[in-house]
């Protein structure tokens, strides 16, 4: 099993650093990016935060993106045809380093409406992928011999919905044991699987693991999907839930929140439901948050992994870099 280590986290204000190695596999990533359920379908947050990533997608020859849930707010969408598909996705996303593939997740908010119509949309859209509620791909690495091994889950259907009208309360649990125990033989028989060859393995899902915003930790998670990960050597988690940016690290897994894509929650609310010391970084602006966002931007080498935060303006706030040890 591969050892790694964080040898960079590094919060920014002023500093301008470097574009992304040429030599590499450059994405986006963006979760709890929505709109709003009434017209225009979308928020002042998120059309901002979409024009910044084209033009970081520009800067790093993006190569796809990874939508990390909550994709419609707040209830999702109806079926296939509905135009929330188009306006508050096809027509907000327009720039050109944009439309390469989304690789798409739910999220408990798509869950409130009609997922299955979400991985439908695969067949309509050439951007859009969502082939089953949980999934994995296999990306080249450029200028190496291995490969970025991803696990996309649906967090939902592992502990449960939210409720939908009281937004602190935490999953009610699955509503399928049957459904989430498929899921979760899936993840360990993958996991084993991507750790019998070099590379990298990441997971990407919508409910955090570890969070000190409103949301907090999700039991289930840290319960079973934790243990798996630092089991088979996974490096990395990506996910939303919770509207602002956290990096945290625990055990060899780093923790990477990247959920406000449409506004930011300021919450520190379960700053103490994290292991000591675990949080390296949190952005959440306390003023005019409904009006500003964020997303991340990767690079992957191989011999390491570049995560670097931006703000709604596309200012870089915060870089973090794992290390091969």
């Amino acid at each position: 099993m591969l050892l790694y280590i964080v040898i960079l986290g590094l919060a920014l204000s002023h500093t301008a650093l470097s574009a992304p190695e040429a030599d590499a596999l450059n994405f986006m990533v963006l979760g709890d990016w929505g709109g709003q359920t009434f017209s225009p379908y979308t928020t002042t947050a998120q059309r901002a935060v979409a024009k910044v990533m084209g033009v970081e997608g520009t800067t790093i020859g993006s190569q796809f993106t990874f939508a990390l849930g909550d994709n419609f707010y707040s209830y999702g969408v109806k079926d296939v045809n509905d135009k929330r598909f188009k306006e508050t996705f096809e027509d907000v996303f327009t720039a050109p380093s944009l439309q390469s593939m989304w690789y798409v997740v739910c999220g408990n908010h798509d869950h409130y409406g009609n997922c299955s119509a979400e991985i439908a949309y695969t067949k309509q859209s050439a951007r859009w992928y969502f082939p089953n509620y949980y999934y994995k791909q296999e990306f080249k690495i450029p200028g190496s011999n291995v490969s970025l091994k991803v696990m996309f889950i649906d967090t939902v259907l592992l502990a449960g919905l939210t409720d939908p009208h009281v937004r602190s309360r935490l999953p009610y649990g699955p509503e399928s044991f049957k459904m989430a125990d498929d899921q979760w033989m899936w993840i360990n028989d993958t996991l084993a699987e991507f750790s019998k060859t070099d590379g990298w393995t990441i997971v990407v899902g919508h409910y955090p693991v570890w969070s000190v915003a409103e949301h907090g930790p999700t039991q289930e998670l840290v319960q079973k999907l934790k243990p798996m990960m630092e089991k088979y050597g996974v490096s990395a988690y990506y996910c939303g839930h919770d509207h602002n940016l956290q990096h945290l690290t625990d055990s060899t897994i780093q923790y990477y929140v990247v959920g406000a894509g449409h506004l930011i929650d300021p919450s520190l609310a379960h700053m103490d439901s994290v292991p000591q010391d675990s949080l390296k970084f949190h952005y959440g602006p306390t003023s005019g948050s409904s009006d500003k966002g964020g997303f991340a931007s990767v690079s992957v080498t191989g011999s390491d992994i570049t995560t670097n935060y931006f703000d709604y303006t596309g200012k870089q706030v915060y870089q973090n870099v794992i290390k091969k040890a």
